[in-house]
């Protein structure tokens, strides 16, 4: 397929050029989006939605309930609803306990530390409760678990992806956009939950529809799979997936309908549209794909993107006393884009991460 034909549809599928009618549909449409950054995840869901959506906004679905964020696959933090939850890990959770094994034995955390842990949560989370992470740490000291370095984030880990816990309403903060979650009980949060009969299947149908056109390595990397798995999901998607050119799969049915483009967009670090595929020089010329990331330290940079090719990056601190100030551009090339498009792209997130 022509390189800008595949970009136009993968913006399309990304909602980037067809947004949704609001954040959480934006967040059902992309299943799990990836937020290890917590403001880029919310970033880039506003940036899916009709309008000019503001962070305070995005933070009251968490607060309605409507809006969780958990460690869903590549042992990577993703928002999503909460519905979508069980059967995600259904697909990826004992894989990912699986390859937490090894941190896990290097901090001394056994099996009967985690029952130990799920017992103390439960009982201090039953009835509505919420903690931050330090009283969630709290909580395990005074069951005589030791949180010291790692600890305490490893064994919350394991409570999200047993589904004792996940991450819900944001925690306030002064002078900036939060950083943080409470952690809540994932069974008094989670409701209205029907697991697919064939949740891999089920995953793939959703990843080609917010993520098409692609393959089955891109499948393979955005959902942490074997490629063994990979494969055994586009057999089970059947008609609900096309075939469009040789190894390349949409989705069946309506697309959604575009609407005006920004000449330029800014878009947050690890962003989907960039990160989850195998191939990455679809979006971005090669040459750039180092100075985006993912970097040795596994960050991926915020990028500018003009006709769906990253053009630059750009940097913006969301730090007390300075998440007012304005962000920073690097075009890649020179007059690679309008200077007035780029400032439009970057006051739009600025007008967000403000409101």
């Amino acid at each position: 397929m022509d390189i800008s034909r595949l970009r136009s549809e993968r913006l399309r599928s990304h909602r980037l050029t067809a947004p949704a009618a609001s954040v959480v549909d934006a967040a059902a449409h992309m299943t799990a989006t990836q937020a290890q950054e917590f403001w880029g995840g919310r970033w880039a869901l506003a940036a899916r939605t009709r309008g000019e959506l503001r962070l305070s906004g995005v933070d009251a679905e968490f607060e309605r309930g409507r809006l969780i964020r958990s460690w869903t696959q590549r042992g990577t933090l993703h928002i999503l609803r909460p519905a979508d939850l069980g059967w995600l890990l259904a697909v990826t959770g004992a894989r990912q306990e699986k390859q937490y094994a090894a941190p896990l034995r290097n901090a001394a955390i056994t099996a009967s530390t985690l029952t130990t842990a799920e017992r103390a949560v439960r009982a201090a989370l039953s009835g509505g409760n919420r903690l931050t992470r330090r009283e969630f740490a709290e909580v395990l000291q005074a069951a005589g678990i030791d949180t010291a370095g790692m600890r305490g984030n490893h064994i919350l880990v394991m409570m999200c992806l047993r589904q004792v816990t996940c991450l819900g309403p944001v925690v306030p903060r002064d002078g900036a956009p939060s950083r943080d979650q409470y952690v809540v009980l994932a069974e008094e949060w989670i409701s209205d939950a029907t697991a697919p009969a064939d949740p891999l299947a089920e995953m793939f149908v959703h990843y080609i529809a917010s993520h098409g056109p692609a393959g089955v390595a891109d499948f393979r990397w955005w959902a942490g799979v074997p490629l063994g798995m990979a494969r055994a999901a586009v057999d089970a998607a059947g008609d609900r997936v096309v075939e469009v050119e040789q190894g390349l799969y949409t989705a069946a049915g309506p697309r959604p309908r575009r609407s005006a483009l920004p000449e330029v967009l800014a878009l947050p670090p690890f962003e989907e549209y960039y990160l989850s595929y195998a191939d990455r020089s679809v979006p971005c010329p090669p040459e750039f794909t180092p100075t985006v990331g993912p970097s040795l330290q596994g960050l991926v940079r915020p990028v500018l993107l003009a006709d769906g090719e990253v053009i630059g990056a750009w940097t913006h601190s969301v730090a007390v006393g300075r998440h007012h100030l304005d962000p920073v551009p690097e075009l890649f090339t020179p007059g690679a884009a309008p200077a007035p498009a780029v400032a439009d792209a970057l006051a739009r997130f600025a007008r967000f991460i403000t409101g």
